[in-house]
């Protein structure tokens, strides 16, 4: 028996699954189970499929601990099944081998600007329901950030060529390379007789530190290393990266994989208050990735980053906050600075748009259906909502998808 059925039989098909309860998305945990121990792949994958059309990326990237892993009952006094291993395998074998048709009859135009997760699952929704859907997307693959922010070692590049493959299959025609705002406009593409305009480019921008260093040679942003690391050469090389998030894991672990002699994460406060999952924190320590705590950077140099120690204190409210020490500042040493800080949305689009409003982070206003200030244009997304998961995405691009159509129909 492999592995995988092991662990299907170990289920106890909860009623009321606290794992299913616990999914962002919903995904019907144990009724994919089932139909996994009946041997009825496709028709699982199908049904995977139809709740969530990046299954088979959510499951190798969500945060399994808090959600369907973290919340199964088996896990009170026993180890908890790993459906997001079932759940991986099923969903692949699906999009592996599924063929879809494209729709004949086509109705109204829909633009999708950014192919990542968000633009993607609506762009599948909408193809599927017969609409003649165009991405445009900035870069020169689709993926957005599957491709081009989470490492290969995390989601292979193939699976998201897989994704593409099956965009043209259901018709959608793609225009890369394309960067909405400063040659074609949203009102350009409303002459067009596009009849909904939908927003998904993310956050790609890097919050700087606003420190004294930022510009030297050897100082790097994650965002921007994440998209290429083949383009820098870090072999033999001392790397300070600095942060806490997912981000910060992920540009230290694919630093120690491109040959890097040694990574630090340099980050102001303990492990406690990291931003990142326990399982990225936990891998990054399995890789070799050393921590600096407590120290916050004052300026960056060629010779590494100059920081202050720092300790945890109690506010006059009681809450516990991070101070600096006086008169302890030093010198980290390392060849290469990389700043992994958060990230802040593109103004191209923006700047060349009227009625289209943003809060004071850059980020666009919707309702809770995506409508923005602009009549047509809808937006979800990390460039609504600022960097969140992928499963998180989905599920509000769903809604999105459905409110699109009712716009469209009311017209």
């Amino acid at each position: 028996m492999n592995a995988l059925m092991e662990e299907a039989n170990r289920c106890l098909q909860c009623k009321n699954a606290k794992c299913q309860k616990n999914c962002p998305i919903s995904t019907p945990i144990p009724e994919i189970i089932d139909l996994y121990k009946q041997g009825k792949i496709m028709e699982a994958g199908e049904i995977l499929f139809r709740n969530n059309p990046l299954s088979a990326v959510c499951a190798i990237v969500c945060p399994h601990e808090d959600q369907c892993k973290g919340n199964c009952i088996k896990g009170i006094k026993d180890r908890p099944v790993d459906f997001y291993e079932i759940e991986k395998y099923v969903s692949s074998y699906y999009i592996e081998h599924v063929h879809f048709e494209e729709v004949v009859d086509k109705k109204e135009d829909v633009a999708i600007i950014g192919a990542g997760p968000a633009g993607i699952t609506i762009a599948i929704i909408l193809a599927q329901k017969g609409y003649d859907v165009t991405i445009f997307d900035a870069h020169d693959k689709l993926g957005g950030v599957l491709r081009y922010g989470i490492p290969e070692y995390r989601l292979p590049n193939h699976l998201v060529d897989v994704y593409t493959e099956k965009l043209k299959e259901l018709g959608i025609k793609i225009r890369p390379n394309t960067l909405i705002g400063p040659v074609i406009t949203l009102d350009n593409m409303l002459d067009d007789g596009y009849k909904a305009i939908f927003i998904g480019t993310g956050v790609w921008n890097p919050k700087p530190l606003r420190i004294k260093g930022e510009t030297l040679g050897n100082v790097h942003y994650a965002i921007d290393y994440l998209k290429a690391p083949e383009a820098y050469d870090f072999r033999w090389k001392r790397v300070c990266v600095i942060g806490a998030g997912n981000v910060a894991m992920d540009a230290s672990r694919t630093a120690i994989r491109s040959g890097a002699s040694e990574v630090h994460v340099l980050y102001r406060k303990g492990f406690e208050n990291m931003t990142c999952t326990k399982v990225e924190l936990e891998e990054a320590k399995e890789d070799g990735i050393q921590f600096e705590l407590f120290k916050a950077p004052l300026e960056l140099t060629k010779k590494g980053v100059k920081y202050i120690e720092t300790e945890n204190a109690t506010d006059e409210d009681g809450r516990v906050i991070t101070v600096n020490k006086e008169g302890t500042e030093g010198l980290f040493e390392c060849d290469v600075i990389i700043i992994a800080v958060s990230q802040n949305p593109r103004t191209n689009i923006v700047s060349t748009t009227k009625g289209l409003d943003t809060n004071r982070w850059g980020l666009l206003l919707t309702d809770d259906n995506g409508h923005t200030t602009k009549e047509g244009v809808f937006a979800s997304g990390d460039v609504v909502t600022g960097a969140k998961t992928v499963v998180q995405a989905v599920t509000t691009a769903k809604v999105v998808a459905e409110e699109m159509e009712a716009y469209i129909n009311r017209q």
